[in-house]
């Protein structure tokens, strides 16, 4: 199986995020059945570079349920979002310095499945 970095590397060649590329993300990150904080960050990362762009529909829906599962299904603060989970969430969110549609839906999720939200990431929902 490939490495996060091979993986990161051959999606970033084109630019974008298409439709097989997303199923083997999926495949990779989920090898385990959890997701980790190198597997958030790959994440992230991949967002930030591709943002903006015309990925496939499916990235936004793997990149939502596998960052929400990484901050509510832990052992620490399960079904929640706790302190630590909400820096890591702000940093990573706004570490291009911009909030894209992506990022937003996470947040929307998150919302919907909570309720509320910690006052500073319900701040990048306006």
């Amino acid at each position: 199986m490939k490495t996060l970095d091979q993986l990161k590397k051959e999606i970033l060649e084109d630019g974008i995020i298409d439709a097989s590329e997303v199923k083997e993300i999926e495949t990779v990150i989920y090898a385990d059945g959890t997701i980790d904080k190198e597997e958030a960050n790959f994440l992230f990362e991949l967002n930030d570079a591709v943002s903006g762009k015309e990925n496939h529909s499916s990235w936004e829906g793997l990149f939502v349920k596998a960052i929400s599962s990484f901050v509510l299904d832990d052992e620490e603060s399960n079904g929640e979002i706790d302190a630590d989970e909400t820096k890591y969430l702000v940093n990573q969110i706004q570490g291009d310095g911009t909030i894209d549609n992506t990022e937003k839906a996470l947040l929307l999720s998150l919302k919907s499945t909570l309720g509320t939200l910690p006052t500073e990431l319900e701040n990048l929902l306006n």
